[in-house]
C-alpha cells in the first residue's frame, strides 16, 4: 500500500492512473452557491478530488466551483456516477454526455455505476468500457457492488473496474469484500464514513479522539486511509472541510486500527445493495 503522506497523496489504480486518496463528497450539497463555495474552499485547502453524481443534482455547481477556483481542471480528479434510471447501453452514453455538459468539462477522471441495477448493469458497463476506450474517462468503476455483483460483472467484462465505492465505517467493514477487491486490484472507496452522524455520539470514539488529541471525524478518516480505502467526507462548511483534511500529522497504532475493525457488526445506515428499489 502507498504511504499516507499528505492531502494530495494518491493510490495508483490498476491502469496506472493516480487517484487522490482524500477528496470532497458533495452529496446533499445544494446546487448553486453552496456547492460552488464548498468546491472552491476544498481546492483552496489542497483537496484535489471531488466526487459528485447526476442524482445529486449539483454537477453544474461543482463544475463552476472548479472553473472559478485557482486550480487548473487537469489537477482535479473529478468523479461522477450514472443514475439507475439512466442505466443501459445507449442511455448511459447519453447520461455521460449530459453530466459532462453540466460539469463544463470534456472528460472525467472516474465514472461509476451508482447501483447494481439487475438486468442493466452489464450493458451499462459496456457503455463505460466504450467511453474509456474513447479516452473520455480516465478510469471506470462501480459503486455499491457486493462480491456476487462483481463476480457477475467480471464474467463478461473486458475491463476490471478500477474502483468500488461502498458504504464503509467501523460498523460495516466487510473485510471479505475489501479483500476480494484488493485481490482483483479494485480500489476500495468509502461513502458515509461517519455513519450518517451516529459516530459522534459513541463513547468509544470520544475516548480515541482524546487519546490522539484529534476529532472523532479525523480518527475515522485516518482509519479509512490506513485501511487503504479512499475517503471522500462530505461537507459544505468551510471549517469542517479544513478540519476533515487535518489528518496527515498523526497515525493510528496497528492495535487501534484492529480495534476499530472489530467493531464491525454488518450494520448499514444506507440502502442494501441486495435490496433497493430506486
Amino acid at each position: 500500500m502507498s504511504a499516507i503522506t499528505d492531502i494530495k497523496g494518491t493510490f495508483t489504480l490498476h491502469n496506472g492512473v493516480k487517484m487522490p486518496y482524500f477528496g470532497l463528497g458533495v452529496y446533499l450539497s445544494e446546487d448553486g452557491q453552496e456547492v460552488i463555495n464548498a468546491v472552491k474552499w476544498a481546492l483552496d485547502e489542497g483537496y484535489r478530488h471531488v466526487d459528485t453524481a447526476s442524482v445529486y443534482k449539483n454537477e453544474s455547481g461543482v463544475g463552476r466551483g472548479i472553473t472559478e477556483s485557482s486550480v487548473p481542471r487537469e489537477e482535479v480528479f473529478l468523479v461522477s456516477k450514472v443514475w439507475n434510471s439512466d442505466q443501459g447501453y445507449d442511455s448511459t452514453l447519453k447520461a455521460f454526455d449530459d453530466s459532462l455538459a453540466r460539469l463544463g468539462t470534456d472528460y472525467l477522471d472516474l465514472y461509476l455505476i451508482h447501483w447494481p441495477v439487475a438486468g442493466k448493469y452489464k450493458d451499462t458497463w459496456r457503455a463505460l468500457e466504450r467511453l474509456y476506450a474513447e479516452k473520455r474517462i480516465r478510469s471506470i468503476g462501480v459503486s455499491n457492488f457486493l462480491q456476487h455483483h462483481l463476480e457477475d460483472l467480471l464474467s463478461s467484462a473486458a475491463i476490471v473496474p478500477m474502483v468500488n465505492q461502498m458504504e464503509f465505517h467501523p460498523y460495516l467493514v466487510q473485510q471479505d469484500l475489501l479483500d476480494y477487491c484488493h485481490d482483483n486490484r479494485i480500489q476500495y472507496e468509502a461513502w458515509s464514513p461517519m455513519m450518517q452522524g451516529k459516530i459522534f455520539n459513541m463513547d468509544i470514539f470520544k475516548e480515541m479522539a482524546l487519546k490522539y488529541q484529534k476529532s472523532i471525524a479525523q480518527i475515522v478518516l485516518r482509519w479509512d486511509l490506513q485501511k487503504g480505502v479512499v475517503t471522500i467526507p462530505k461537507s459544505s462548511k468551510k471549517e469542517r472541510i479544513a478540519s476533515n483534511a487535518d489528518i496527515f500529522d498523526f497515525e493510528l497504532s496497528a492495535e487501534d486500527v484492529a480495534f476499530l475493525d472489530k467493531l464491525d457488526r454488518g450494520q448499514r445506515f444506507g440502502p442494501d445493495p441486495d435490496n433497493f428499489d430506486f
